[in-house]
């Protein structure tokens, strides 16, 4: 929160005559100033909101806005009355199953209205809420469960998340399990059906003081992310970070006048963190939809009046090859606000779709600090300028780093050497005392080995503590950031983190498989990176049709679609390192060209429902086909 305040008290004799020659001498401090101004505003109003929990700001729009429409959803409008009559209902059971504050309840709904009314309803009691990803199937689901320690686990409407719990039930171990969306039918064995208690139970208001000893610094939520762990982890949201979260859509104005759209998935930080507690927050309206639709995106913007949107960089990219239809300038959008709107269609985004203010930003669910774009240079996420860094030294960085390890590398003194203008550097951000905790950062729960790893000690003077983002940046010579690449064991694909060890896991179990190498590959006119593995087998193990087919429905049943590798590589012998580790740098400089690689590949064929040989002719086809 200082950051700002830095930043105001510093620009003060920045004026007149006096700017004038400083834009001379340095034309990118106009971007600074800039920055400056919006983030002072934001600041205020973080410094508000700070100031309550976000199921305090909820009950107040209730009580000061009760017939305000919160939630449309398929033509069905919530108002803020109503979901929270059924969000109290849901409190009320909660606290007849003897839970309340600091215990935990995972849910696994998809993107409609129970999802929230059941997250505030466990908030109202100051209970945890575990946000489980509802595309995880088999052992990565049972992890991302267990890992949370809840008492209760809520699953939402739907026969696919219904099929998808029912296969890892005696994996649960003592906790209790409750489906919604059953109606009269009854709830499958050794589970109990929600909509049983929620027709029963009165939504008797819950008075706050039952979460009176809950704090700021006390967990709201888990979110979950891939990392080298191999299975998601839980990163842990305190109401502090979560109001932090909220804060990011004010970059774009955000306000109770506004609209906003939501179609990213509400268990992940950015449709439900940023874009749901941004809108508790501001009292605003969400358009809520259960999953992104190409087709209908503009005509919904607008039906229903939408003012902001979120977006990752592939849903821009969707709505590009669509037909240009009337409704994508005829809208009443504002602002927009997201991540992966690449530099090579920003500006087709900007000029097609007539979106005043786009905002890019860069931030991780659990990261310690943010980098955000307000000058609408494409593809750039944020600044790191001298300026900047004279009024808040050293909170962010770029360091050179080992791509091996996505370690920092180390000067003979054995400090992190900080990286120049078009070097690629490991982005880091300073540890604030506050957060610190027995001399160290918790960022994930019950995963010290996790934990461990994104912390850098000792990095610029004994004793400080940095946050490794695992990601690297380039600074060009007006200091805008722009992404370049994503090291270590995790790559992004259609808006989701991939854990390459996870992958591997999956892989690997199949008795033919002696090994699998798992990296990510970029792919013409995509964001992001898309899954290959590099497989070697048992001795004696072939790899013909029989085996393909049946890696394609091993693949298929235990990963959601994004996990799925897109490509096969079949080699004859590990690419290791000296000390037996996994390189994959050859591996993914290669990829899959065709002109580069003589060992035999193959094709996500869902057409055939198997992995088919990969030749010049069924490359172009599928590179030009919807990944």
């Amino acid at each position: 929160m200082k950051f700002y305040q830095k930043l105001l008290l510093g620009t003060a004799g920045v004026t007149s005559a006096g700017y004038v020659t400083y834009k001379t001498m340095f034309p990118w401090l106009e971007h600074d100033l800039k920055l400056i101004k919006i983030g002072g505003k934001v600041k205020k109003q973080m410094e508000l909101l700070l100031q309550s929990m976000l199921i305090d700001k909820f009950e107040k729009h209730v009580a000061e806005t009760p017939k305000k429409p919160f939630i449309i959803y398929e033509d069905n409008i919530y108002t803020y009355e109503l979901v929270d009559q059924l969000a109290c209902k849901v409190a009320n059971i909660a606290k007849n199953w003897g839970l309340g504050q600091r215990d935990c309840v995972a849910i696994m709904i998809q993107n409609e209205p129970s999802f929230i009314w059941t997250f505030l309803g466990l908030q109202k009691l100051g209970i945890a809420a575990a946000l489980i990803n509802y595309n995880l199937r088999s052992q990565p689901l049972i992890h991302s469960i267990l890992a949370a320690e809840p008492k209760y686990f809520i699953v939402g409407p739907g026969n696919t998340l219904l099929e998808a719990v029912c296969d890892i039930m005696e994996s649960l171990e003592d906790i209790k399990v409750y489906v919604q969306g059953l109606g009269s039918q009854l709830a499958p064995v050794g589970m109990n059906s929600f909509d049983t208690l929620m027709a029963s139970t009165l939504p008797t208001p819950v008075c706050p003081i039952v979460r009176k000893d809950i704090t700021l610094k006390d967990v709201c939520c888990y979110i979950y992310t891939s990392g080298t762990t191999g299975n998601p982890k839980p990163a842990i949201i305190s109401h502090e970070k979560s109001l932090g979260i909220a804060t990011l859509l004010l970059f774009v104005d955000l306000s109770c006048t506004d609209v906003l759209y939501i179609v990213l998935p509400l268990y992940h930080s950015s449709g439900g963190g940023i874009g749901l507690y941004g809108a508790i927050a501001t009292g605003c309206t969400i358009l809520l939809r259960k999953k992104f639709s190409a087709s209908h995106f503009w005509s919904d913007c607008c039906q229903y009046n939408v003012t902001v949107i979120q977006y990752i960089g592939e849903l821009f990219r969707y709505l590009l090859t669509q037909k240009p239809s009337k409704y994508e300038t005829n809208h009443k959008i504002r602002g927009a606000l997201g991540n992966g709107l690449r530099k090579d269609i920003w500006n087709d985004v900007s000029k097609r779709f007539q979106i005043p203010n786009i905002m890019e930003f860069f931030g991780a669910t659990e990261g310690i600090t943010m980098l955000i774009n307000v000058s609408g240079v494409p593809g750039a996420i944020g600044r790191l300028s001298p300026f900047l860094a004279k009024i808040d030294p050293d909170s962010k960085v770029l360091v050179k780093f080992d791509y091996a390890t996505a370690q920092p590398l180390r000067d003979k003194n054995g400090f992190c050497i900080k990286v120049g203008i078009g070097e690629p550097g490991l982005f880091m951000g300073k540890v604030r005392a506050d957060l610190v905790k027995d001399g160290t950062l918790t960022v994930y729960r019950s995963s010290k080995d996790s934990n461990d790893k994104k912390i850098v000690r000792d990095a610029f003077v004994k004793g400080d503590l940095w946050f490794n983002f695992g990601d690297v940046f380039v600074l060009d010579k007006d200091y805008f950031v722009y992404f370049n690449d994503r090291i270590g064991d995790t790559f992004r694909w259609k808006g989701e983190n991939v854990s390459t060890t996870e992958l591997a896991n999956v892989i690997a179990a199949l008795p033919f498989i002696e090994d699998a190498n798992v990296y990510g590959v970029t792919v013409p006119g995509h964001d992001g990176r898309a899954g290959m593995v590099a497989i070697t087998l048992h001795q004696d193990a072939t790899l013909s049709e029989k085996e393909l087919k049946e890696l394609f429905d091993h693949i298929c049943d235990q990963l959601p679609t994004y996990a799925r590798p897109l490509f096969i590589r079949h080699i004859r012998e590990a690419f290791l390192t000296g000390t037996f580790k996994q390189r994959k740098v050859e591996l993914v400089n290669e990829g899959f060209d065709l002109n580069k690689v003589k060992d035999s590949l193959y094709f996500y064929d869902s057409e055939k429902a198997t992995y088919s040989k990969l030749t010049p002719a069924d490359l172009s086809k599928f590179l030009t086909s919807k990944l």
